[in-house]
């Protein structure tokens, strides 16, 4: 057996610490989030599945649950709401009858895309506590170690969903007198 290279007090006190933070933090992030989506009538569970539908564009119902931090059901039952508001569809495919996939409408899109250009910083307690950081190093915290916890407790796949998300958010939007809005397709792009 291997000796463990920590003691019992630092597991305790390194535990602790980041329950404590955590628990704090998503107190602040969850106000936070639930009065940017209050408007359009969303909740959590709902505006997370919009999410990951738009970065997967065609989720499984196995992968919203999963890259959602919920169970299985909570994704079918949230997905099936949004599914009566018209803002996702769900479909089988052909080779693979087992899994359910959704997939975002043209009004969930839209309701994505109004979403991102409502985005206030300035309303956001988490964006406003790393604000002086970022005036004192010049950039926003990486936050490189909560993504390895994460990356270890969650895996790669997790990870990488999650970055594809922000490379989205980099390539398929841009920032126009301080909102963020989709550019409209040229006539090109659509034929």
């Amino acid at each position: 057996m291997a000796e463990k290279q920590y003691t019992m007090k630092e597991a305790m006190v390194f535990t602790q610490r980041v329950a404590q933070l955590s628990k704090a933090l998503w107190k602040s992030i969850e106000k936070d989030w639930q009065q940017w989506i209050k408007p359009f009538d969303l909740n959590i569970n709902e505006h997370h599945i919009l999410w990951i539908a738009y970065h997967l564009n065609g989720a499984s119902i196995s992968d919203v649950a999963k890259f959602g931090v919920m169970h299985v059901s909570t994704a079918f039952n949230f997905s099936k709401k949004l599914e009566e508001r018209g803002l996702l569809q769900f479909s089988k495919k052909e080779n693979d009858k087992r899994n359910t996939y959704i997939q975002l409408t043209t009004q969930g899109e839209d309701v994505l895309n109004q979403l991102m250009e409502t985005y206030e910083p300035s309303g956001n307690a988490v964006f406003s506590g790393a604000l002086p950081l970022r005036e004192l190093y010049g950039k926003f915290p990486d936050i490189i170690e909560m993504m390895a916890i994460v990356r270890n407790i969650y895996g790669d796949d997790f990870m990488e969903i999650f970055e594809r998300s922000f490379h989205n958010i980099e390539s398929e939007f841009i920032e126009e007198n301080g909102k963020l809005r989709k550019p409209e397709k040229s006539k090109q792009e659509l034929t």
